[in-house]
C-alpha cells in the first residue's frame, strides 16, 4: 500500500439485526475511510447507527448480519474467521468503550488485565507483561503506575478508569483506535484531559482514530473529518472546518443550531430539531430526515414528494459528500462514494 493510502476503508457496510417484528437495518450502505495520523468523527443522534458501526469494524456483532467491505491495511475483515479477528483485535485495532467500569473486570487488578492483554498477543512472560502494563499506565498519565497497577477498577476515579482503558487499548501498539463516546459522564476538565491524551498518543504513534460521539464540541476539538449519520445512513461527510462553517445537509445544520452558544442570552430557550428519529422497522422510501426537515417542508409539491418518496443519492461536491435532494450549499456536485 502507498504511504497516503487509507489504513481503514469501509464500503457499502450494512448491519441488519433480526427481531420478532422483522429485520432492522441499523446501518445502511455506509462508507468512509481513515488514514494514519488522522481522526474521523462520527456524529448523530442516539439510534443513528454510530456504535453499531464501531462494533462492526471490530467484528463484535454476534447476532447481526454484516455485509459490505471493511478493509484494514489491505485485509478484508468481513467474513474473516473469529480466530483471525481475535488476532487482529488488540494487536492491529483496538477499542475504547463508553463505560470503563463495566468494561473492566471487577475481580482482577487493572495491571493484571493490561498484562493479560499483552501476553495474549505477544506471548510474553508474566514479569515482562507486568512491566509493560506499568509502563503503559505511566504513558497515559496515571501517577504512581507501579502502585496503581495493583489496584482494582472500583478504586479508580472515572477519569482514571478511562485512562486505564486507553492504556489497555494501546498496550499492544495498534494501528487503529476506535473510541466510542470516550468522554461520556466525565466532567469538562477530565474530558479535556482525555481528549488531549488521545491526540498526543495519536501524534506519537501515528494512529488512525475513529471517534464516535454525539458531542460536536469534541469533534471540533480533535477531528479532521466528520461523518454525520442519520437513520443508519450517511447524511454528510466533510472536513471538519468546512462542515462547521458551511453545512450542506439540513440535519447537520439542525445539529449545529442545537449547540448552545456563549453569546446566547441567559434566558434563551434551547434549540432542538423537532420530531423524532425515524423507525428502522419501517424505513421511509425517501430521505429519512424528510418528516423533520424544514427545507422539505418549505419546498414545492414536486420537490416535497421527491424528498418523501425517493432516497437521495450520495453526491460529491469537491471535498464533501451529501445525501440530500435540497442541499443548503450551492453547486450541482457529482455522484460520489466513500472516500
Amino acid at each position: 500500500m502507498t504511504a497516503d493510502a487509507p489504513l481503514l476503508t469501509v464500503t457499502d457496510l450494512t448491519v441488519t439485526f433480526p427481531t420478532r417484528h422483522g429485520p432492522v437495518r441499523a446501518v445502511d450502505s455506509l462508507g468512509f475511510s481513515v488514514r494514519r495520523g488522522r481522526t474521523l468523527g462520527i456524529v448523530g443522534e442516539s439510534g443513528s447507527g454510530k456504535s453499531v458501526t464501531s462494533l462492526a469494524v471490530l467484528g463484535l456483532h454476534t447476532s447481526a448480519e454484516v455485509t459490505g467491505s471493511i478493509v484494514l491495511d489491505g485485509r478484508e475483515l468481513v467474513g474473516l474467521p473469529e480466530r483471525e479477528l481475535n488476532r487482529l483485535r488488540g494487536r492491529r485495532m483496538a477499542m475504547i468503550f463508553q463505560d470503563p467500569l463495566s468494561s473492566l473486570h471487577p475481580y482482577y487488578t487493572v495491571g493484571e488485565q493490561i498484562a493479560e492483554h499483552h501476553r495474549v498477543h505477544f506471548g510474553s512472560g508474566r514479569r515482562a507483561a507486568r512491566r509493560r502494563a506499568v509502563e503503559t499506565l505511566g504513558e497515559v498519565g496515571i501517577p504512581e503506575p507501579a502502585r496503581r497497577a495493583g489496584e482494582y477498577p472500583h478504586q479508580f476515579s472515572g477519569g482514571m478508569r478511562q485512562r486505564a482503558m486507553i492504556a489497555m487499548a494501546l498496550a499492544c501498539e495498534p494501528d487503529l483506535l476506535v473510541a466510542d463516546e470516550p468522554t461520556t459522564a466525565l466532567d469538562v476538565t477530565v474530558q479535556a484531559q482525555i481528549l488531549e491524551l488521545i491526540a498526543r498518543l495519536q501524534q506519537e504513534r501515528g494512529l488512525a482514530v475513529v471517534l464516535i460521539t454525539h458531542d460536536l464540541g469534541v469533534v471540533a476539538r480533535v477531528a479532521q473529518d466528520v461523518l454525520v449519520m442519520y437513520g443508519g445512513r450517511v447524511a454528510e461527510h466533510a472536513p471538519v472546518d468546512a462542515l462547521f462553517a458551511d453545512p450542506a445537509h439540513p440535519y447537520t445544520r439542525g445539529l449545529l443550531d442545537s449547540v448552545p452558544r456563549l453569546d446566547d442570552p441567559d434566558d434563551a430557550p434551547l434549540r432542538a430539531i423537532p420530531g423524532s428519529p425515524p423507525s428502522l422497522l419501517a424505513p421511509s422510501p425517501g430521505c429519512p430526515f424528510a418528516p423533520r426537515c424544514p427545507v422539505a417542508a418549505a419546498a414545492t409539491g414536486a420537490e416535497r414528494r421527491r424528498c418523501a418518496e425517493t432516497r437521495p443519492p450520495l453526491v460529491r461536491d469537491r471535498d464533501r459528500l451529501t445525501a440530500c435532494h435540497l442541499p443548503l450549499r450551492s453547486g450541482a456536485g457529482t455522484p460520489g462514494g466513500a472516500r
